[in-house]
């Protein structure tokens, strides 16, 4: 954020509307994010399909994206980008050789660890003005504020993830 975003010149009721910091402050989270991902020829959907193939197991194209929220169109794309690098295997399914099984592959796991350094890393530079406390009480009511708008989406926890 600039200082001309929310410095002195802009209004008091701008600089404290909780909706326009929210807006900000995702920018920069996006921004720090995208930065530190790019470095390891990522983005924050492999990051999404990866944790989600490990935390769940190997799942559809369609498990996959409600898992992930990234839209059906999108996540092909996303699955193709993992295959060509071998992060991800995709075979059809047993069940039903119309749908494609994806399944997290040793390499996937790697880059996976890979990129949860980098996110670490992104999450202490986007945080670096608050106290461990205030990162923990920040991220808890953040989660609070989407599980409330989320209309009881199972797909997301009262903690946000």
């Amino acid at each position: 954020m600039t200082p001309e975003e929310n410095g002195p010149l802009v209004p008091a009721r701008l600089r404290e509307l909780p909706s326009r910091l929210l807006g900000q402050a995702n920018t920069q989270a996006q921004r720090i994010v995208a930065d530190g991902l790019s470095g390891a020829d990522a983005h924050k959907w492999h990051y999404a399909a990866l944790v989600a193939l490990e935390e769940s197991g190997p799942a559809s194209q369609a498990t996959l994206s409600a898992r992930t929220g990234i839209h059906r169109s999108d996540l092909v794309a996303v699955i193709n980008e993992l295959a060509a690098r071998e992060l991800v295997e995709r075979t059809p399914d047993p069940e039903d050789r119309r749908r494609n099984v994806i399944t997290l592959t040793p390499p996937g796991r790697r880059q996976l660890r890979r990129l949860e350094q980098i996110l670490a890393a992104a999450q202490d530079e986007l945080l670096a003005p608050l106290s461990a406390g205030e990162r923990e009480q920040l991220t808890s009511l953040l989660g609070r504020i989407v599980g409330h708008h989320a209309h009881g989406d199972p797909a997301v926890r009262p903690d946000g993830r």
